[in-house]
């Protein structure tokens, strides 16, 4: 696709720019010149040297033209040289240089260089002309004295195959040097002939691809001329005969004509011989060279016939000879007439036969094999280890890393994950060690066949092999040159043995040569190469350390001294100066590191121990100051050791990597893994370490930012079974380690864990269409899994054996399982408990060798096999009631064969049901094929060696994959070729489970590790975008003059159709189509295809005589023709024959009609014919925009990535954060939050609400969460499966099913579309096919299909059948689609608005066997388009109504209306000054909403009035559309949905509000109140009151019972930041001053809510009391914005803290700010906390009992104790929390701006501990501090996996809150830190409170609020 630019032809000139010479350079003399000849302007290269006188494309880069053919437009300058030099890239990245000139006297090649001498040809009537046509003298050397501009052709990809072997990729570069003239350079695949016109190539047939000339490349030739006789056309290779072959010239082909006439075949005779003279002149020895030099011909190989084909025989008496058969040499093997022609001469029985002989071509067997070869290739792999997890290493530019995974070499790169592979090794790799420039690669592998493979790294070419010990190789090390490579590894009589190879050679001659070899009886555990003298080795191991030496041929070794250190386990060592170079060789330091934890250094050049160190764990509870203090104990047992200049990495068996400085006197950080990290590798700049684990874990750390990420895990044993699940690209896996897990199979990366650490799982299966997957366990226990929530289903005890096979029927409704005793138990899926259904004793056959495939389901879900009941016997059952259908005896299958008697079943499996065969592997390694009756189709004997470990068959049966021998084996299904297989190795062990991917692209196999493999065969080329159902002759047979032909973009079905194509009425009714030509709008209307299968075979004309055959509404078929009708005229739907059509007299009179400035205008035919984009005339702005979009190619638009213009076209909210992916979510019966409310609606989404007046259904979006809730109830039912905001929502007609969509974030992910079922509110469908955003969808009428719509980035529009949600076709349009909807009164109709006026008709055609959609593009008038300003006018909605009428609104506030039998416009009005968005219809009425919040209703009875003609003497109308109502609301609307005669509805608006609208009462009713912007500020209040503040300035009270807004205080542009409610003590007072009475007084206080305070951005405070909604009090205590505020806990004092870290203290009563606290200044107040507890106990210096806290973003919190009554406030205590000099994403903090990229700093009173205060803020972990005020420090911490960004303590209960900006809320417990994840947001968890009773949670995320109840 990334080469369609390059169709057909490519300007280079023109393309590069080269007058310009921005991209092309010129050197010496380069001038433009202005050619009579071609009457164009030219480029005239001149000089006496051309090697300095050139035009250079391009300047700098490649340039990537593909083009096959070759053409330069150049006349060479007379009595002159030339030299052109065109670079060429091969398909293996070689560079050929192709040079031709007249310069060369011959043809002369190299690998990279092909010279072709080019001979000039003189001008027609010159004297050089008639030398060279008489022989006298040839055309080398210079041009002649006359020269004709000339049309060199060279066909690249001949040049290259022929004669350098090689495979032609682009042309990469050219230079043109002197001296000649230049018109242009153009590539192209096509094969231009300038010498025929159009018309020629028409009746030529186009056999041979042959086009004319493009016009900008020709030539011009004068009236009267041939092309021939003035110009000169040179193709090379020639077609014909040329003498030399390899030489450049001008001759006359006749095989070039055509329309000439094949010569008559050749006949037999007898070739002469004659005599050469070569005495003549070396001239004409060219021809002698030309044999010598001309590309032979690939010589054919072919079968020998064992005997002579039977003649007839005819008497010949006048010879008698021998037999003798006489072929041709130059027999052509590939004969067009399917026969073998040779000559012979027989003799038999004295008679001889001279004939020739006729061989049919069947006869010669050709060798077939399995295509294509491969078939499939290794794609990724999840694992790490196997022989050894120490050998892990970076590459040379540190961007990958190289670690070893069984018996692959696996190169990853770090950034993407992507991986690339070194296969070779057939067992598992043992060491890995590179060079230091990074350009080879050592790997050894272990066993028995111990051999080590050196690699080129960049290729992955294995360079050389080498064995020399016998088993058990175990340490590689190259030399810093790769001059050396060390081996050491066992004999074969288990005696360490160190090899050295020389490896100088390797790279350039591939030898590898043994220097020496030593035997040992010293351990050895790790060796190594000094890296600054390749003659030394250093080695460690048990109880010694050894410096070795090679010299002469001989290596020796001298240990160190050890001393009293000499019983050591010494494991690895390394130089603190490795891959650096040494200064002085005294300065040398080797380290060496031991399992006890010593750290020994030792003088290199004194061979002695310098320093020993023992490094201890640091114990717990000391403080980061005393870590050396802290240490005691056993040493680290230290496993890998890295070191730099400055820093040494350790890895040790506790699972910590530490990193040090080279004196180990502190640590600098730590990281803890699962397993013993058992290899270290720090980059080259030392800024990342690369760490691996005996848990098999992969990851490397950033030592700037601290960061860890895990690049590969994988499992520790054996996997035993792989089940992929169907509806997403996740991998389940069970293993010999106890552990289950889930993988990501794009990103490899592993999403779940489940462990059974008591007993192993066994066998695994995914359910077909739940997230839900079922095990077999070795206990015999079943147990379904759920894999979103984690939670354990259903578990069954059953079986007494392990368990075998689990298997679910196809469509989900039973499950089986088998265990090794023979049970075999049915379940039944449907069942939420899984009930048992039956349990059949002794039925499958008894072991453990059937696992993990013991049971086989069909395809159709009707039948399950296995082996048993016993070894012998395959037996097939009834898979609903388990009663057995069918019984095969392999032991009967062969009765002659005694060997076959002893065969034993060991794996079965069904084919898919296009097939229909049972497969049965056995125990003799046969594969036998039964069909369904029990009868052997056939057997295929030996398919393995050693047995047959898993099979799996293609769906569309054409293949069989098979594993064993630990190689996979990918077989023709039919055994009938001569080769039925390929062999694929790549595994060290045999694998245990093979499987196709649901959509069949991949293969998976899974044994040691997940290998992941892509599927050639299933990857078919693209085919060529033509018209539907034509292909490319038969769509320039059809071409129409006229009509604009440009297929859309289209997409291939995912699965076939399962059910044939519903039949199509061959006619519509005359009401609908009265002609054909009513509907054609002439020759301007613009005709669009889209193809869903180019392969499917053109409709008949009289099936699909009601429907277009290309891209027209209903029965046009002038767009495009069938072939019978493609000269002819074209049947209308009346019978008649036109040639011509045009639109129907639809009036030209304007009519205007004045109402409330309201412009009515009647568009007539002139109106469409302004946009013909074959007619162009002067026309608008707006018209000459809409002009360019329709003549500009369609493929590609930069409009589709820019944002739409409109605000319809939905638009997610930027975020910064996605949801965290490591997060616990506890199952539902254990956890301790539930979802109670949602208060807000998504005021962003589009059609994100839906209201069904019939049914009472009610659903909306809030965020990723879609509420339905029962109006007259008020009780919600939350659907969560979204993580990203609902963009919206579509409901079917029968109200039984609801559609929501959301998007991805940052292009991460993909687009999720989840289908809910409304009666068990249950997700049934996940839906996952657009790249970003989903605009819009819709249901059609009959409920068959689902249409979803991808946003501006891809605006495809694709189909789903909603009984299988499979993708029935898609299609792309070149502009943004904003809304779509289905036309109710046709079938498979509708239409969609988009950018820049679009207005497209859609048809969904079912008449073939593939679905297709067909479009038709209407015509819009300019004055619909008409812009407002500068802005771009762009359609936003559209509503069908009766009488075929179909209203469009637009950007511009105008309503079009539009007859769809004729897809014309024929009225538009002005509705609005602004936007609209929605529109509704129903009873005579129709319903605008606009982006200002203007809901207008107008009467459109008599609008049909307006769409007929009218004659002259009739009267205008003058009635007929009138507003009858108009409402305002608070935003845009966004959505509406109304009931059938539009009197009451539901209206969506941008400010998160949605209104109950009555027109008839003429009411708005606020139903769901939300916030549209960023909630900053809750607070709570007795009587379940909450208020929230928000960005747009407002301040609102909520009543949580039933979750309404109660009131709103708003100011104007201002940011309201905080809120606070005052405390309960104030509640006396204020109902002191309602009541007298005590009783009175008591009621009083129940209803009276509590004064509220907010401070905003101005830095004013305002009181407002919500009693009497009013504002009491205004203050203006800061002159910043004001960030946190509280009252104090009497409430007569107002704190509140600003930007600038200023505290004020007001009076409520006064409003006079009585105290300012400067402590905290230059830091901003994040949040304050006031309790109400008396601290009675409290240090004796505090002066009041009453607390309150303050604290700052500089991590700062200040403890005060105030009374306020006495005027006293004094500190108490001041603590300040550490924190890094960086920000956590390693960059340095730099002034005031450093608090917004900082974690938030927030403090709170502990309830359950009033001495604790709580803390958390960015620190050197992320955790939660327990500051106890009586002791003065940090009692104890609990760590926290995310910075917080809000946090509180529940009032009652040990609970703590905490909101990250990953997404999720944490709920955690204050004494045990274990936390629970919730993930119910699409945002940004900002905000967190509990309510004062501590029942409920509440919290916030942008503007949307949840309310939740605690069930602990």
């Amino acid at each position: 696709m990334s080469n369609l630019w390059q169709q057909p032809y490519v300007n280079v000139f023109k393309h590069f720019n080269v007058p310009q010479w921005k991209k092309a350079s010129k050197e010496g003399e380069v001038t433009p010149v202005m050619d009579k000849s071609v009457k164009a302007t030219v480029f005239k290269i001149t000089g006496h040297i051309p090697a300095g006188n050139y035009i250079q494309l391009p300047r700098t880069g490649s340039l990537g033209l593909t083009g096959r053919y070759f053409y330069l437009l150049f006349c060479p300058v007379p009595t002159k040289y030339f030299v052109v030099h065109v670079d060429v890239a091969t398909q293996d990245s070689l560079v050929v240089r192709l040079s031709f000139s007249n310069l060369f006297k011959e043809f002369k090649s190299t690998a990279t260089w092909l010279q072709f001498p080019f001979l000039c040809n003189p001008a027609k009537g010159s004297v050089a002309f008639y030398a060279a046509a008489a022989g006298v003298k040839e055309n080398s050397g210079p041009a002649p004295g006359t020269t004709r501009w000339t049309v060199l052709c060279l066909d690249l990809n001949y040049i290259l195959s022929t004669y350098l072997n090689r495979r032609y990729a682009y042309v990469k570069s050219m230079r043109l040097c002197a001296n000649m003239l230049v018109k242009n350079v153009f590539t192209s695949d096509v094969l231009y002939d300038p010498g025929i016109s159009m018309a020629e190539a028409k009746r030529m047939g186009g056999g041979r691809h042959v086009c004319p000339f493009p016009r900008e490349f020709g030539f011009p030739v004068p009236k009267g001329d041939q092309w021939d006789d003035l110009y000169d056309l040179i193709r090379f290779p020639p077609e014909g005969e040329k003498k030399p072959f390899d030489s450049i010239q001008f001759a006359v082909d006749d095989s070039n004509r055509f329309y000439q006439e094949e010569d008559a075949e050749e006949k037999p005779c007898r070739i002469t011989a004659q005599t050469k003279n070569i005495s003549r002149c070396v001239s004409e020895r060219v021809s002698m060279i030309h044999k010598l030099t001309t590309p032979k011909k690939p010589v054919n190989k072919q079968t020998v016939a064992q005997e002579i084909p039977e003649l007839e025989m005819r008497d010949f008496t006048n010879n008698q000879s021998n037999v003798h058969i006489y072929p041709h040499a130059d027999l052509d093997m590939n004969d067009t007439d399917n026969e073998l022609h040779c000559k012979c001469k027989v003799m038999k029985e004295k008679v001889t036969l001279t004939a020739p002989v006729y061989l049919p071509s069947q006869q010669i067997k050709s060798h077939k094999t399995l295509e294509p070869d491969p078939i499939m290739k290794l794609k990724r792999i999840v694992g790490f280890g196997g022989a050894t997890f120490r050998d892990a290493l970076w590459s040379g530019d540190q961007s990958s890393v190289v670690y070893p995974c069984h018996a692959v070499v696996v190169v990853m790169r770090v950034s993407n994950g992507h991986q690339r592979f070194f296969i070779g090794h057939t067992d598992k790799v043992s060491c890995l060690s590179q060079n230091g420039s990074s350009t080879v690669l050592a790997s050894g592998q272990t066993g028995l066949m111990s051999v080590v493979r050196l690699w080129k790294f960049q290729t992955g070419e294995c360079l050389s092999m080498c064995k020399v010990h016998a088993h058990s190789l175990f340490s590689l090390s190259f030399a810093q040159n790769g001059n050396v490579l060390c081996g050491a590894g066992k004999d074969r009589h288990g005696k360490n043995m160190v090899v050295i190879w020389n490896t100088i050679h390797v790279l350039k001659k591939r030898e590898v040569t043994v220097l020496a070899k030593a035997h040992t009886d010293v351990d050895i555990s790790r060796m190594i190469i000094v890296p600054f003298d390749d003659q030394r080795m250093v080695s460690c191991g048990r109880d010694n350390i050894r410096f070795w030496r090679l010299k002469d041929g001989t290596l020796r070794s001298a240990p160190v001294n050890m001393g009293d250190h000499h019983s050591m386990d010494f494991t690895d060592l390394c130089f603190a100066s490795a891959g650096h170079a040494v200064k002085a060789i005294e300065t040398v330091i080797l380290y060496v590191c031991s399992r006890s934890g010593h750290m020994f250094e030792l003088d290199y050049q004194k061979v002695n121990v310098r320093h020993v160190r023992r490094l201890l764990p640091i114990s717990t509870g000391t403080k980061n100051g005393d870590k050396n203090k802290g240490r005691s104990g056993s040493g680290l047992g230290i496993t890998s050791l890295s070191m730099n200049e400055t820093f040494c990495v350790t890895g040790s068996e506790d699972g910590f990597l530490r990193l040090w400085p080279l004196d180990f006197a502190h640590v600098y950080l730590e990281a803890e893994h699962e397993g013993a990290v058992t290899a270290v590798s720090l980059s080259s700049d030392g800024m990342k370490i690369l760490a691996g684990t005996s848990a098999g874990n992969l990851g490397v750390l950033d030592v700037a930012t601290r960061d860890y990420t895990t690049i590969m895990r994988s499992h520790t044993k054996r996997i035993l079974s792989i089940a992929l699940d169907p509806c997403r690209k996740h991998i389940a896996t069970v293993s010999s380690d106890q552990t289950i897990r889930v993988w990501d199979a794009e990103t490899l990366q592993q999403l779940y864990d489940f462990s059974a650490p008591q007993e192993c799982p066994t066998t695994i299966c995914y359910h077909p269409s739940q997230q839900v997957f079922v095990c077999g366990f070795e206990s015999g226990a079943v147990r379904v899994f759920n894999v979103v929530s984690t939670c354990l289903l259903a578990e069954h005890t059953n079986h007494r054996g392990a368990v075998t096979g689990v298997a679910y029927s196809p469509d989900g409704e039973y499950l089986y399982s088998s265990c090794s005793l023979g049970f075999l138990v049915g379940y039944s899926a449907s069942d939420v408990r899984y009930s048992v259904l039956r349990v059949l004793p002794s039925t499958v056959a008894r072991g453990t060798r059937f696992a993990p495939d013991a049971l086989a389901v069909s395809s159709c879900g009707r039948k399950l096999a296995f082996v048993g009941p016993s070894d012998f016997t395959v037996t097939v059952v009834d898979a609903r009631h388990m009663s057995e259908l069918m019984r095969v005896d392999l032991t009967n299958l062969n009765p002659g064969d005694p060997k076959e008697s002893i065969d034993t079943a060991v794996k079965v499996t069904f084919t898919p049901e296009n097939v229909g065969h049972l497969l049965v592997t056995t125990t003799n390694n046969r594969l036998v094929k039964l069909d369904l009756s029990g009868r052997m189709v056939a057997e295929v004997n030996n398919i393995h060696r050693t047995g047959c470990s898993s099979l799996v068959v293609s769906k569309d049966g054409k293949y069989l994959i098979t594993a064993g021998d630990k190689v996979l084996k990918v077989w023709d299904y039919t055994m009938r070729l001569d080769i039925n297989f390929q062999v694929f190795i790549g595994h060290s062990e045999s694998a245990s489970k093979v499987v196709y991917t649901p959509d069949s692209q991949n293969i998976i196999s899974a044994g040691e590790a997940i290998y992941i493999w892509n599927n050639l065969a299933a990857r078919s080329p693209t085919p060529p975008v033509v018209g539907r159902m034509l292909s490319h002759k038969e769509a320039d047979d059809h071409f129409v003059p006229g009509i604009v032909q440009q297929p859309l973009d289209y997409s291939q079905l995912e699965y076939p159709r399962s059910t044939p194509p519903r039949p199509v009425l061959p006619t519509l009714p005359s009401s609908r189509v009265e002609d054909l030509s009513s509907i054609h709008n002439g020759d301007d209307t613009d005709m669009e295809t889209v193809i869903s299968e180019p392969d499917a075979p053109p409709p008949d004309a009289s099936a699909s005589a009601g429907f277009a055959v290309h891209g027209n509404r209903r029965g046009d078929n002038h767009g495009y023709t069938d072939s019978e009708h493609s000269d002819k005229d074209i049947p209308n739907h009346s019978g008649k024959l036109s040639r011509s059509h045009s639109v129907k007299d639809l009036g030209d009179t304007h009519l205007t009609m004045q109402f409330t400035e309201l412009s009515i205008n009647k568009v007539g035919q002139d109106a469409f014919t302004k946009h013909s984009p074959h007619q162009p005339k002067p026309r608008t702005q707006a018209g000459s925009r809409k002009q360019q979009k329709k003549t500009r190619n369609k493929s590609v638009k930069s409009s589709q990535l820019s944002k739409p213009s409109c605000q319809k076209h939905y638009i997610p909210r930027d975020r910064s954060y996605a949801i965290a992916q490591r997060r616990y979510t506890a199952p539902p019966n254990q956890a301790g939050l539930r979802l109670s409310s949602v208060i807000g609606y998504s005021g962003n989404g589009r059609d994100n609400m839906v209201w069904c007046p019939d049914t009472g259904l009610f659903v909306y979006s809030s965020g990723c969460i879609v509420v339905v809730e029962d109006l007259s109830t008020g009780k919600q039912t939350h659907l969560q499966g979204h993580a990203e905001e609902v963009s919206t929502l579509a409901v079917r007609n029968d109200h039984q099913m609801l559609a929501s969509a959301s998007g991805c974030f940052e292009d991460s992910s993909q687009c999720q579309v989840c289908v809910w079922d409304l009666s068990t509110h249950t997700c049934t469908k996940v839906l996952t096919h657009h790249k970003h955003q989903v605009v819009c969808m819709a249901y059609s009428r009959d409920d068959r299909f689902l249409i979803t719509v991808g946003d501006y980035h891809n605006s495809e529009v694709v189909v789903w059948s909603t009984i299988s949600y499979t993708v029935l076709t898609s299609a792309k349009t070149d502009e943004a689609v904003n809304c779509l909807k289905w036309d109710p009164f046709t079938v498979n109709e509708f239409a969609s608005v988009g950018e820049e006026g679009t207005l497209l008709f859609w048809l969904l055609d079912e008449t073939t066997s593939q679905a297709t959609l067909s479009v038709h593009e209407a015509g819009v008038p300019d004055e619909v388009l008409k812009p407002e300003g500068n802005a771009v006018t762009s359609f936003t909605s559209l509503e069908y109504t009766g009488g075929s009428t179909l209203y469009v609104t637009a950007t511009n506030g105008k309503v079009s209306a539009w007859d769809t039998r004729h897809n014309s416009c024929f009225l538009h009005w002005d509705a609005d000054t602004c936007e609209i968005d929605c529109v509704g219809s129903g009873a005579g009425k129709f319903l605008t909403g606009s982006t200002a919040g203007h809901l207008r209703l107008w009467a459109v009875d008599s609008v049909e009035l307006l769409r007929q003609p009218r004659q002259a003497s009739q009267p205008p109308v003058t009635a007929g559309l009138t507003m009858e109502d108009e409402m305002t609301l608070d935003g845009g609307v966004v959505s509406a949905h109304f009931d059938e005669n539009l009197e009451m509805g539901i209206v969506g608006t941008t400010c998160g509000t949605l209104w109950y609208i009555n027109w008839q009462e003429r009411t708005s009713i606020r139903l769901i109140s939300g916030h549209s912007k960023p909630v900053t500020g809750i607070s709570m209040a007795p009587a379940g009151l909450m208020a929230t503040s928000c960005e747009d300035g407002s301040v609102r009270v909520w009543v949580l019972r039933n979750k309404e807004q109660a009131l709103q205080f708003q100011v104007k542009d201002q940011v309201c930041n905080c809120v606070a409610f005052a405390p309960p003590s104030m509640l006396t007072l204020a109902a002191a001053a309602l009541g007298d009475s005590g009783e009175d007084n008591d009621k009083a206080e129940d209803q009276v809510v509590p004064t509220l305070v907010a401070g905003y951005g101005d830095g004013t405070v305002r009181v407002f009391d919500v009693n009497t909604v009013e504002m009491q009090l205004k203050l203006h205590p800061h002159s910043v914005s004001v960030t946190a505020i509280a009252f104090s806990a009497e409430g007569r004092m107002i704190l509140s803290g600003g930007s600038d870290g200023l505290i004020a203290v007001s009076s409520t009563a006064s409003g006079i700010t009585v105290r300012v606290i400067r402590d905290h200044k230059g830091a901003p107040i994040t949040n304050f906390d006031v309790p109400t507890v008396q601290v009675d106990d409290m240090d004796p210096g505090v002066s009041s009992p009453t607390l309150w806290l303050a604290c700052s973003a500089d991590r700062r919190v200040s403890v005060w104790s105030s009374d306020w009554g006495c005027d006293l406030c004094d500190l108490v205590d001041w603590l300040t929390f550490p924190a890094p000099a960086f920000t956590p994403d390693g960059a340095p903090l730099k002034g005031k701006a450093q608090y917004s990229v900082l974690p938030t700093s927030l403090a709170k009173f502990s309830p359950e501990e009033p001495d604790i205060v709580v803390y958390t803020g960015y620190g050197m972990n992320k955790c939660l501090q327990f500051y106890s005020l009586s002791h003065r420090k940090v009692v104890r911490t609990a760590s926290l996996t995310h910075w917080a960004t809000c946090l509180d303590l529940a009032p009652d209960s040990p609970l703590v809150a905490v909101g990250i900006k990953e997404r999720l809320l944490k709920l955690m417990d204050y004494y045990e830190s274990s936390f629970q994840d919730y993930a119910s947001y699409d945002d940004i968890v900002s905000l967190v409170r509990f309510t004062l009773d501590g029942t409920q949670l509440v919290t916030a995320a942008q503007g949307q609020v949840l309310v939740w109840d605690l069930t602990l």
